[in-house]
């Protein structure tokens, strides 16, 4: 009889958690997506279903079409990982933007850079949103033509394309 209204108690105690730890996880800007799309071959890894960071039509998922735009020196390519990921290699000639210095250099970058200039922005990979991030923000400052390399610099380099330190 007493195991009974241990088990009944343990039961009540797991609901609640259950209940705050969700509630938590819902209402938290960081939480944890239930559902997601997991798979790299369909662009960026998110544990969002969609979201208003990470849009398909901006990305570039194929390295080769990257490195065509590379060729064409149409574009700029933005590196948006930290500043000591940049010093130890990067795409030949990119930008240094990393994303969390945003309202530190957004001025000096909008006076450096036209905005109808093509903008190719990387960080590390498919993992990583940092990219995705800062071409929201570029493009809510007016540059309507800014693309992410989703697979990033990792594979650039494996590729053997230009790079530099």
């Amino acid at each position: 009889m007493n195991s009974q209204k241990t088990i009944k108690e343990a039961v009540v105690i797991l609901a609640l958690a259950l209940i705050t730890a969700f509630s938590i996880n819902f209402i938290s800007p960081r939480g944890i997506a239930l559902v997601g799309q997991w798979d790299t071959s369909q662009g960026v890894v998110s544990a969002r279903t969609k979201n208003d960071v990470v849009h398909e039509e901006r990305e570039i998922n194929d390295i080769m079409d990257a490195k065509a735009v590379f060729d064409e020196h149409t574009a700029v390519f933005v590196d948006a990982r930290r500043r000591e990921e940049f010093e130890e290699g990067h795409v030949k000639g990119a930008v240094p933007f990393p994303v969390k210095e945003y309202e530190n250099i957004i001025e000096s970058f909008i006076e450096s850079n036209p905005f109808d200039v093509p903008l190719v922005i990387y960080c590390s990979g498919r993992e990583c949103e940092d990219s995705h991030v800062l071409a929201s923000y570029l493009s809510d400052e007016g540059y309507l033509n800014a693309r992410v390399m989703v697979d990033g610099f990792p594979l650039w380099q494996s590729k053997g394309f230009p790079v530099e330190k």
